[in-house]
């Protein structure tokens, strides 16, 4: 006879203080306001020297005359473009070169040494090269990006392929598997998880990334309009940058999750 067991109710302190209970879900939301209501409240009891951090307030003040002129939208759309196109050329060559080296021993180790030698170099120590080989024009901007997302992206797949279960491989080989096969059925499934992992972080460092490279010769671009606020020495507008840089890396990190639970659903 069949007993099916009867799903437990999670218990009221389970739903106010649990993993997701109300208080967590509501701090999650709350948290950035309370931040924000207690720096306008130490601004105007002069425990915040306003000079240099500024007030929410003062912040709200000039971002109104940016948002109505157009500038912000235009050097937001200018950096997120810029941040998209280096990301999607820099995770695609690491998810293929980072699987191939995960499946193939021989160019693991013809690769490996190279990829643990160049990986610590700064990326901004090599901005200078990558201006001179592609000039000053877009192309550095969207290889400097490309570059720091490159790493984080291999490192990862390859770590996610080394990680799959080996009689995963054996079975695939034993049934004749192509070499397509291996990449997409088998090798690229396995290292999903690990793949986003690395995603994530590609994401986080080419916004880091982005306002670097719009420090030199550019003329759009929200790292542009940081550094142009920090020569005029405009600091709500810097703020203004910092805050749409920041609002930038939250949309982008939870569409990748919104993408991940979608790809990778087992995971959840």
């Amino acid at each position: 006879m069949l007993v099916l067991e009867e799903e437990r109710q999670p218990s009221l302190a389970q739903r106010v203080f649990g993993v997701n209970g109300f208080l967590v879900r509501a701090l999650y939301f709350a948290s950035p306001a309370l931040i924000l209501v207690a720096w306008e409240l130490l601004a105007r009891a002069g425990a915040v020297d306003v000079r240099l951090f500024s007030a929410p307030s003062l912040i709200l003040k000039a971002l109104v005359p940016v948002v109505a002129s157009g500038e912000l939208w235009v050097n937001t759309l200018v950096s997120l473009q810029r941040v998209l196109l280096g990301f999607l050329i820099g995770s695609g060559a690491g998810i293929l070169l980072g699987i191939t080296m995960g499946l193939a021993p021989p160019v693991r180790a013809a690769l490996g040494p190279m990829v643990a030698a160049t990986f610590p170099i700064p990326k901004l120590a090599i901005m200078p090269l990558i201006l001179l080989v592609f000039g000053l024009g877009e192309a550095s901007k969207v290889v400097t990006v490309a570059v720091g997302v490159f790493y984080l992206v291999l490192i990862n797949s390859m770590a996610g392929v080394m990680n799959i279960d080996k009689i995963y491989l054996d079975v695939a080989r034993s049934f004749g598997a192509s070499r397509k096969d291996f990449y997409l059925t088998v090798a690229l499934p396995g290292a999903l998880p690990m793949v986003f992992a690395g995603l994530k972080l590609g994401m986080g460092t080419a916004l880091l990334l982005i306002v670097a490279a719009e420090l030199s010769a550019a003329r759009a671009g929200v790292g542009y309009m940081i550094w142009r606020a920090y020569d005029m020495f405009d600091i709500e507008r810097m703020f203004v940058g910092l805050m749409t840089m920041s609002l930038m890396g939250y949309v982008l990190s939870n569409l990748l999750d919104a993408i991940e639970r979608v790809v990778v659903p087992w995971k959840h």
